[in-house]
């Protein structure tokens, strides 16, 4: 008798637990708490974490080790950039401050969607407000250049 599970297809609907592993330990893991929910082919996840979900039955779980690069591109020096304090303002709190190692998220330009740089220095206070003249982002994945270790439970598949 055949199985009646269903399998995750492109533009699947899941429900799911996963982890995200570099060399440096954890990125991301729902499995302690709260499951995730996303539709394959939405950017949600990257292209080749979907390619390895396809075929998965509901209630499977599996491991896979994606070499450097592979899981979130090489790591591009130009996405490492300094963002002036006056577009900080324009797009968020003016009174926010930024810590070395802070994620922050800006909204794309059509408004749309959002994106994350996780802070790298702060800059000078040349105008003796106490605030950054300028803040320096880097906008690569947390994972970018580096080998992942991609965890999946797939909970339900529409």
């Amino acid at each position: 008798m055949a199985s009646s599970a269903l399998r995750v297809q492109p533009g699947s609907f899941l429900t799911l637990h996963y982890r995200l592993r570099g060399p440096a330990g954890d990125i991301i893991n729902t499995f302690e708490g709260k499951p995730s929910t996303l539709s394959l082919g939405t950017g949600a996840l990257s292209p080749a974490l979907e390619e390895r979900l396809l075929g998965l039955e509901e209630g499977a779980r599996a491991s896979f080790d994606l070499p450097a690069g592979l899981a979130f591109g090489d790591r591009n020096p130009d996405m490492v950039q300094w963002v002036a304090r006056k577009l900080l303002v324009q797009m968020g709190d003016p009174d926010e401050s930024y810590g070395i190692g802070d994620v922050v998220t800006f909204p794309t330009p059509d408004g749309q969607g959002q994106y994350a740089g996780s802070v790298r220095q702060i800059g000078e206070d040349r105008d003796g407000d106490g605030k950054p003249d300028a803040v320096l982002f880097d906008f690569n994945h947390p994972l970018a250049g580096q080998p992942v270790t991609f965890e999946v439970q797939v909970i339900g598949v529409l």
